[in-house]
């Protein structure tokens, strides 16, 4: 009954990419210029043809860096938001920081970085921590914010201490909105870190796909291209499936 279910909700979306699909391939052999759009079925076979490095060395390197970024993005955007919740001061020097963080354009910092960090893997960390550390952190310390007074107040009546509060109440109402604020970091690490190896790397899907833009091979630019995408779907499906597991309470 609920795979029926399931797969009725999916129906409208799969019918909406297959049209697309269709749409692109149509357009693609309008044009007739492979190097600039290369069709659907072409992009595959390029995906095939190329799966030694793509999935041995590429995907491996850029899987990497989304991990490295997004652990520490979490970290960091965790830290900020329970440090602003607690201080109102801490709130007042750090909120307006972490807004204008998000000001600077990426590809503008991520030249600095290769330049202060070479080829290594960091400079491609920095530019996936920018992306993605925001959103956690603001989304999680609205979720600090929604608490509700009333809820404090019944426990300090009960004789609940700051940690208590934070372990019994806080955490869990904040669980609904570390999970929304994931799935929103997930698609950006994946692109922060192809933004990183664009613009200065030795190897990952970003580097493999400006390589293949340099030799005017448009289905060879758009086989990692599809690759980040169906990663960066992979990840978020993992991650709806870690919310489904321990937030239960959510839908109710």
């Amino acid at each position: 009954m609920n795979s029926d279910k399931t797969n009725r909700a999916n129906l409208p979306a799969a019918i909406l990419v297959f049209a697309l699909l269709i749409l692109w391939q149509m357009l693609a052999m309008g044009m007739d210029a492979a190097y600039i759009l290369p069709t659907p079925i072409q992009v595959l076979q390029k995906l095939w043809e190329l799966r030694g490095p793509l999935f041995t060395a590429h995907l491996p390197a850029t899987m990497s860096v989304v991990a490295i970024g997004l652990i520490i993005s979490i970290v960091l955007g965790m830290a900020l938001a329970i440090l602003m919740d607690a201080s109102p001061v801490a709130e007042k020097a750090l909120y307006p920081l972490v807004i204008a963080s998000q000001t600077i354009p990426t590809t503008a910092l991520a030249p600095l970085f290769v330049l202060w960090f070479g080829y290594s893997i960091w400079s491609k960390v920095l530019v996936t921590v920018l992306m993605t550390f925001f959103p956690v952190t603001i989304t999680v310390f609205d979720g600090f914010r929604s608490v509700r007074t009333e809820m404090k107040e019944l426990m300090f009546c009960m004789g609940a201490d700051e940690r208590q509060m934070f372990m019994k109440l806080k955490l869990p109402a904040v669980l609904p909105f570390f999970f929304s604020a994931l799935k929103m970091a997930v698609p950006l690490s994946v692109i922060g870190a192809a933004i990183g190896e664009w613009l200065g790397a030795q190897s990952g899907l970003g580097y493999f796909s400006r390589r293949m833009m340099t030799q005017l091979d448009g289905a060879g630019v758009f086989a990692p291209i599809l690759l980040l995408s169906v990663a960066a779907m992979l990840l978020t499906a993992v991650v709806t499936f870690l919310e489904r597991r321990l937030v239960t309470w959510r839908n109710e």
